[in-house]
């Protein structure tokens, strides 16, 4: 049952977390979360999204706050570094951030670079971690997909190619003619049917996220229904957010590839002490943010606003 409006609204908090480097555009991330009888949950669709898409955001925070959790498989979950489209110099000191991590998603495509500029992203992250992975969001048509792929596996095998181009169409055509893996994101979590990118054979894993796929069972549930692996990964989430993700990621009946949610090193601060990944793999559990952190990284009264009225725009969705 949707708890009332008002009741959301009673148990907000908005927060802007200071990020280290620049990422999908933005160096602070803005998430309201709601604090509710089953734990927190978290409301952070990107600025850009309207009511419609993010209203499946919403979901997903109403039903971590106002729901019990799944029952979980596993308590430790392998997590990829994520690198930023950083230069090549640089690439050492954001994998600093999540120490011993075996697989790094490498960002590529980004508006204004080369593809020389990834190619020597790519080396420089080979040179540290042994698994790499990179994401493209969409960012190719399948001409330069295909010469992208060549060109990143010059020096060394890639895990996957995330999101190469933007279309199932697009996707499904260039993996008929290259050999590197392709992994579904946005064409899994933009869709009107999330299973289509499958269905036209258009992928060899998908990426799920928990947020912009309406919560943790919706989720597994379409989990359930795919016959590719499946990669559980962040939305540039809070801690809270994270903690989301790991529940899934916990829940599902196999986890064959490391999950895209290290993000949490992206962040100068956030609403809970960043958890350390010495091993590679965070903890599975429930998180709680501290209170003097919720009032330190408060955002501005007119944010706070613009975030309530959001939610009352997605809020009639639901």
């Amino acid at each position: 049952m949707t708890p009332a409006l008002a009741d959301l609204l009673d148990r907000l908090y908005v927060v802007a977390l200071p990020m280290r480097v620049r990422f999908r555009g933005i160096t602070t991330r803005e998430v309201a979360l709601i604090d509710g009888p089953a734990g927190w949950g978290e409301f952070g669709p990107f600025l850009e999204y309207q009511p419609r898409e993010a209203a499946a955001w919403l979901a997903a925070a109403v039903e971590a706050a106002y729901r019990e959790p799944p029952a979980l498989r596993r308590d430790r979950i392998p997590i990829n570094a994520t690198v930023p489209a950083v230069g090549a110099a640089e690439v050492p000191q954001v994998l600093a951030r999540f120490p011993g991590a075996r697989t790094a998603k490498v960002k590529v495509a980004e508006p204004g670079q080369r593809l020389a500029d990834d190619v020597a992203r790519v080396n420089a992250v080979r040179q540290l971690v042994p698994t790499v992975r990179v994401d493209a969001n969409g960012g190719w048509s399948v001409t330069e997909a295909a010469e992208a792929a060549a060109a990143l596996t010059a020096d060394g095998p890639l895990e996957y190619l995330e999101q190469p181009c933007a279309t199932v169409a697009e996707l499904a055509e260039l993996r008929r003619r290259i050999d590197v893996p392709i992994a579904a994101d946005e064409s899994i979590r933009k869709a009107d049917d999330p299973l289509a990118v499958a269905a036209a054979g258009a992928a060899d894993i998908a990426v799920l996220k928990v947020a912009p796929l309406g919560g943790v069972s919706a989720v597994l549930h379409i989990a359930a229904q795919l016959d590719i692996p499946v990669v559980i990964s962040s939305a540039l989430d809070s801690a809270v957010g994270i903690s989301h993700g790991l529940t899934a990621a916990a829940a599902l009946p196999e986890l064959q590839h490391a999950c895209g949610l290290g993000t949490g090193g992206l962040f100068v601060e956030d609403v809970t002490e960043i958890p350390a990944s010495a091993d590679g793999c965070l903890a599975v559990g429930p998180v709680t943010p501290d209170p003097a952190r919720l009032h330190a990284l408060a955002a501005s009264l007119d944010r706070r606003q613009w975030w309530i009225d959001r939610i009352r725009a997605c809020y009639p969705l639901l």
